[in-house]
């Protein structure tokens, strides 16, 4: 309530003035009342019949009461005694009671009345904001649901001048409110769409046509590109006028990107099976060119001159089958001889001929992880993968400088989260699998390059044929396996290759008797090392890359008996990572190793309870005197905090 000294009221000097206040006040849409010091009605105009629903003969006499909620009549109340000390109530908004009980919502204004200089009454006026406040509450949760919004909600004027900017602009393009109103909104386009683009959006929405589901490049305050989908449509002002544009963005660049990589294993599973027709066939017609041949040959004398001809196209017919199997190997439709395969045997095995085959300039290196688990594979097929990964990555380097081709092996748990990132659109379940990694420091590829790498005939070398990699993939998908790819112009290529551990050959490995031990750590060298060590004990042992592998593993295997888990670890950290063990296995021993001292390591981790401190570097000798002492020892937890 707002209180004011007022005037007095001068009274009227002439019967006439009396009838036009009258008139004045008996024609206003207002309620406009007069009451007494005791809240009794004594005038009742036509705006008060409208407002409240009483007739003047119902509302005279009674009390001001009558039109108040039993919730507000210490209100009223309160109002009196204003008016009785002579202060003046303005603009003060409540609620009151129309005849039949509906509550409205109305706008007061009341003055003391003035007699004799004296106070006599109260003139009471009152203006139904009902409808106003419906429209302000309207508003208010319009502006709710816009502010709490997902999706960037923009509004703009027909220059393209940004006049409004919710929260989920501020998240998708980087800008806050106060840096982005009354800027123009080609701050968010390219420099290349800046004029046409938003001229002809402006236009289009100033003839009032909508544009829906409009994809586009977007540019956020950091200067990254994002894809959006972007609704713009018409603001029309009272009289139907188009006065600005709404404009409603949602990110789609994690959505084009699947899409794109879905289209990528539809044009290739399309293609495989292209491929795989065209080979049935063509080794159908090669087989009555080599069977019709060496008929030929059989009847035809030792010194004939033909001969050499028969040679000649026995040689081609040869070499268009070795084609053709590498088509139906791409298609997966290749003749496998499945059995359990040692890949890092296969490696050593083939290491000779791969050494031979490749330039003088390039070092091959071998890293193959000892007890490699089987795969259940065709012999043949796995050679003919790996000697085509090793030949592409030697090829990659060229002639001109001197290169390295590494070939790694080893195995590793993929959980749900790395397959769905790393490895979208393989059918491949999470559990445990060989891994091989072929890795060059060539002249690495661009994204364009990388999207057809695996398309039949597509080679960027003059002589190539463009089968080895198409192949490698076909005997990939056979072998229920998938490939992922890193590569950047200048820094060389990655391809890893994943193949499940077969169930039978898994089980047929001669298992620990002295339990599963987990090693936790980043670096490959520290993790084969101690399992080296820890299986040459007859501990059965798994290895985790990072925190968030390790707990992934620990979730799922419940045989893993006990944890080395490094103090430093990328994606979650070792305190991270122990906190989750103790929720999800607190009875779980685990040994914390670093190159810190174990002071310093228990200082970090007091109270936390792990079951012993391995000292980086260390020896087999020492991993094994750990292990045993922790499996020895129950699980110290830590103490209730209070």
């Amino acid at each position: 309530m707002h209180a004011t000294q007022p005037a007095t009221i001068l009274s009227p000097d002439s019967a006439a003035t009396l009838a036009r206040l009258a008139a004045i006040v008996e024609s206003s849409d207002d309620a406009i009342i007069a009451k007494d010091l005791n809240g009794v009605i004594l005038t009742w105009n036509r705006g008060a019949c409208a407002v409240y629903g009483y007739s003047a003969e119902e509302a005279v006499g009674q009390s001001i009461n009558l039109l108040v909620p039993p919730d507000r009549l210490d209100e009223e109340q309160q109002i009196l005694s204003s008016i009785r000390a002579g202060r003046r109530i303005q603009h003060f908004d409540t609620v009151r009671v129309r005849k039949g009980g509906a509550r409205i919502d109305v706008s007061l204004t009341i003055s003391p009345v003035w007699e004799n200089g004296r106070i006599v009454g109260a003139s009471h006026i009152a203006r139904e904001i009902s409808e106003r406040k419906r429209l302000e509450a309207a508003n208010a949760r319009l502006a709710a649901i816009v502010e709490s919004s997902e999706d960037a909600i923009i509004s703009k004027d027909l220059k393209g001048c940004i006049q409004s900017w919710n929260s989920g602009a501020e998240k998708l393009y980087g800008y806050s409110a106060e840096e982005a109103i009354g800027r123009g909104i080609a701050l968010l386009l390219l420099p290349a769409d800046r004029q046409h683009e938003e001229l002809e959006i402006l236009e289009r929405i100033g003839r009032g046509e909508r544009i829906q589901h409009f994809e586009t490049t977007r540019l956020r305050k950091n200067g990254d590109l994002i894809e959006v989908s972007v609704t713009i449509s018409p603001i029309y002002d009272t009289s139907g006028r188009v006065v600005g544009a709404s404009h409603v963005a949602r990110d789609i660049t994690g959505r084009r990107a699947l899409e794109e990589q879905m289209r990528q294993a539809q044009r290739l599973e399309s293609v495989g099976v292209l491929a795989g027709g065209i080979a049935h066939d063509f080794n159908n017609l090669l087989t009555g060119i080599i069977g019709n041949a060496s008929l030929i040959e059989e009847d035809l004398p030792p010194d004939a001159h033909s001969r050499q001809f028969l040679e000649a196209l026995m040689s081609a017919a040869k070499r268009a089958a070795d084609l053709t199997a590498q088509l139906l190997a791409y298609s997966g439709r290749g003749r496998f001889f499945v059995g359990p395969v040692n890949l890092s045997e296969v490696l050593f095995e083939i290491r000779t001929l791969v050494r031979a085959l490749v330039r003088k300039n390039v070092t091959l290196c071998l890293d193959l992880a000892p007890d490699l688990p089987l795969v259940e594979a065709d012999s043949s097929q796995m050679h003919q993968l790996l000697m085509n990964l090793v030949i592409n990555g030697a090829e990659a380097i060229g002639e001109d400088r001197p290169g390295t081709v590494t070939v790694r092996t080893g195995v590793e748990f993929l959980d749900e989260s790395y397959i769905r990132a790393a490895l979208a659109g393989a059918d491949l379940q999470p559990g445990e699998y060989v891994s091989i990694e072929v890795q060059d420091d060539g002249s690495g590829m661009d994204e364009a390059t990388q999207a057809r790498i695996f398309d039949p005939f597509f080679t960027t070398k003059f002589m190539g044929r463009g089968m080895g990699l198409a192949a490698a993939l076909g005997i990939v998908r056979g072998h229920r396996g998938a490939i992922r790819v890193s590569s950047a112009p200048g820094r060389g290529s990655t391809f890893r290759v994943f193949l499940p551990v077969s169930p039978a050959a898994q089980d047929s490995r001669p298992r620990a008797r002295r339990g599963t031990v987990l090693i936790a750590d980043d670096e490959e060298t520290v993790r084969q090392v101690a399992r080296a060590a820890l299986e040459a004990a007859d501990y059965s042992v798994l290895l985790a890359a990072d925190g968030q592998q390790a707990v992934e593993m620990i979730r799922t295997v419940p045989a893993i008996s006990l944890v080395i888990l490094n103090l430093t670890m990328p994606t979650m950290g070792a305190q991270e990572v122990l906190c989750q063990i103790r929720a999800l296995r607190p009875d779980l021993p685990v040994v914390l190793s670093s190159g810190y001292s174990e002071a310093e390591v228990s200082r970090r981790f007091e109270g936390a309870g792990p079951a012993g401190f391995l000292q980086k570097p260390y020896g087999s000798a020492a991993i094994r005197k750990i292990v045993e002492s922790a499996l020895a020892v129950p699980v110290r937890t830590a103490p209730a905090t209070r």
